[in-house]
C-alpha cells in the first residue's frame, strides 16, 4: 500500500504546459500553487508536502497514455488529499478532469478547494446565512466532474489565505486515512 502523505495540487494550465515557460508564471491557479511552495520554502512547519515532487518528472510532450496519465495516478495514489485551485480562468482540461476523475471517484480523496481570486472568508461565503455564495457555486460548474463528484468526500472551501489554508491542511477529515463525512464545509465568519 501507497505510504500516502502528500498533498496533490490539482490546477488549469494551458497545455502544452512548461514551467519554464513564461505564460505559466502568468497563469493565476499557477501561480497560487507556486505560493503554497514558496511558503513551505520560506516556513518548514508549513503542513504542505508537494505529490508533484514524490516521482520523477516527465516532460509535456510525452504520451498522454503510456506516460503522463499513469505518472498523475502514481502521484494521486501517494497522497492524502487534493488541493484544487479553482478560479474564473479555470478550464475543464483533460488532465484536470483525469485527476478529479482518478482523485475522488477512484481514491476517495478528501479535497482542499483554493480560491486564488478571493482573501478573506467573507469572500467566498455569506456571512449572515452562512452559505455559499452564488458567483462560487458557479465556479463549481467549469468542472463539472468535481462538481458532480463533490458530494461524494468531504471537501473544505477556503479562500488563498495562508492561516486557513494550514487549518485545513492539519484537519485530519481533510485526510484519506481518516476523512470526514462527505460534504462542503467553509470556515465561519
Amino acid at each position: 500500500m501507497a505510504y500516502r502523505n502528500g498533498n496533490y495540487s490539482a490546477f488549469y494550465v494551458k497545455e502544452p504546459f512548461s514551467e519554464s515557460n513564461l505564460s505559466a508564471s502568468a497563469t493565476k491557479d499557477f501561480v497560487s500553487y507556486n505560493l503554497l511552495r514558496a511558503w513551505k520554502a520560506a516556513d518548514n512547519t508549513f503542513p504542505f508536502i508537494d505529490s508533484h515532487n514524490k516521482n520523477y518528472n516527465v516532460r509535456d510532450d510525452s504520451n498522454w497514455e503510456s506516460t503522463l496519465k499513469p505518472r498523475l495516478h502514481d502521484r494521486l495514489r501517494n497522497s492524502k488529499n487534493i488541493i484544487l485551485f479553482l478560479s474564473s480562468i479555470t478550464k475543464n482540461s483533460r488532465a484536470l478532469r483525469e485527476e478529479i476523475n482518478y482523485g475522488i471517484g477512484t481514491l476517495g480523496l478528501p479535497v482542499i478547494v483554493v480560491y486564488p481570486e478571493y482573501i478573506e472568508k467573507r469572500d467566498i461565503i455569506n456571512c449572515s446565512s452562512n452559505t455559499f455564495k452564488q458567483k462560487i457555486i458557479n465556479l463549481w460548474g467549469i468542472l463539472p466532474s468535481f462538481r458532480d463528484y463533490m458530494d461524494q468526500v468531504p471537501t473544505i472551501h477556503v479562500p488563498i489565505n495562508k492561516a486557513l489554508i494550514r487549518s485545513a491542511l492539519h484537519d485530519t477529515d481533510f485526510m484519506v486515512n481518516s476523512k470526514g463525512s462527505a460534504k462542503q464545509y467553509f470556515y465561519s465568519c
